[in-house]
């Protein structure tokens, strides 16, 4: 072998490594379905910074489309009326949903027969039956469907998991996960978000669907995919006329072998708050927020401490959603996974069912 050829052979080697470096750097291609969810700024301001590559924006309504090309100097290009025309024209890697809850199943209808993965805003459907046609969907065709929630990203929760799983406090026994603020309204969301977050058929309920989920996600997650054996739950209407059509308030309970889950939801606390606490064997954890962490054991040995940043890829939705694109993570036992949110819809479904009936509901 001369070494004419084995600097030949060295060069080409060196030319697919750089092809497959390219490659890995090269962002995922996103389309964008809908732009009536307050969500959608946070995704709109990485396109602008150059941190995500927006192929495309499905939405029918003229006004919206003007707001958003005005207020993020957007092209007229990106821009379409139809999402299934888009995605066949421009054959995205993912399509993210930021439209009313009822209307996800939509999306999954046009993206899973292309074989086109799907990312939601939470919570994952506004109804269980809506829920289960995704599922079959994504199981027929094949495709990813995840959701994504703030909480997801706040390395106070991942500290807390890590702790758990080694044991730091024992078996879990409770937990409670606040999620609230003093109303949609009354923070000043958008007119175009309010009309369907505020409606029973779009949204699936009022403060049980929009914070309940996190803690029903949450908690799947902390027991490992384990569905409660019951929940109960119980709503408020404090607002009638802020909210004439939903609940504003709302308490659900889970029960474990062994441990209970508490979720608080509401449209009428003083001030925003997402926190988690976990009661185990031997001593309590509690997430203040997305990085602050008080501990206490048994021995009253208090300690507080700043959750160390998460890195890539779970530290937020875009870099997750590449590695899972990629085959670099499975999603499938994770909190934006298909199968713990189908057991987060089945939550919440009953706790629908259980402040109807005023009954206790097995799983």
């Amino acid at each position: 072998m001369n070494s004419r050829f084995l600097k030949k052979t060295f060069l080409i080697i060196l030319l697919l490594l750089a092809v497959c470096r390219a490659g890995a750097q090269n962002p995922i291609r996103l389309v964008i379905a809908g732009l009536n969810h307050d969500h959608i700024h946070g995704i709109l301001k990485q396109f602008n910074n150059g941190q995500v590559n927006i192929i495309g924006i499905a939405e029918p309504d003229k006004q919206l489309q003007l707001k958003f090309k005005k207020q993020y100097h957007l092209p007229d290009s990106i821009f379409y009326d139809d999402l299934k025309k888009l995605v066949i024209l421009k054959k995205p890697d993912v399509v993210l949903g930021y439209n009313p809850v009822a209307q996800h199943l939509a999306i999954v209808q046009i993206c899973a027969p292309l074989g086109i993965p799907v990312m939601v805003e939470k919570p994952l459907a506004a109804t269980l039956q809506q829920a289960k046609q995704i599922e079959l969907l994504a199981d027929k065709y094949h495709v990813k469907v995840l959701t994504n929630y703030e909480t997801t990203w706040y390395p106070s929760y991942h500290d807390i998991y890590t702790a758990i799983n080694n044991d730091s406090i024992g078996p879990i026994k409770k937990m409670v996960v606040h999620d609230g603020h003093q109303g949609p309204k009354e923070i000043g969301c958008s007119p175009e978000f309010l009309s369907w977050l505020t409606d029973p058929v779009l949204n699936g309920a009022g403060a049980l669907n929009d914070f309940g989920c996190y803690g029903a996600d949450l908690i799947t997650w902390f027991m490992n995919g384990q569905r409660p054996i019951a929940v109960t739950a119980v709503t408020h209407h404090y607002k009638p006329d802020v909210y004439p059509k939903v609940e504003d308030d709302a308490t659900i309970l889970l029960e474990y072998p062994g441990s209970t889950g508490l979720i608080e939801a509401s449209w009428n606390w003083p001030f925003s708050i997402k926190d988690l606490e976990v009661f185990g064997q031997r001593g309590y954890i509690h997430a203040l927020d997305g990085t602050n962490i008080t501990m206490r054991l048994r021995e009253n040995i208090n300690s507080v401490k700043r959750a160390a940043p998460l890195g890539k890829p779970i530290n937020d939705p875009i870099s997750y959603l590449t590695a899972v694109l990629r085959n670099q993570l499975p999603a499938a036992d994770d909190l934006s996974s298909l199968k713990y949110n189908m057991i987060v819809m089945e939550i919440l479904d009953a706790a629908k069912r259980s402040a109807a009936s005023g009954k206790r509901i097995a799983l």
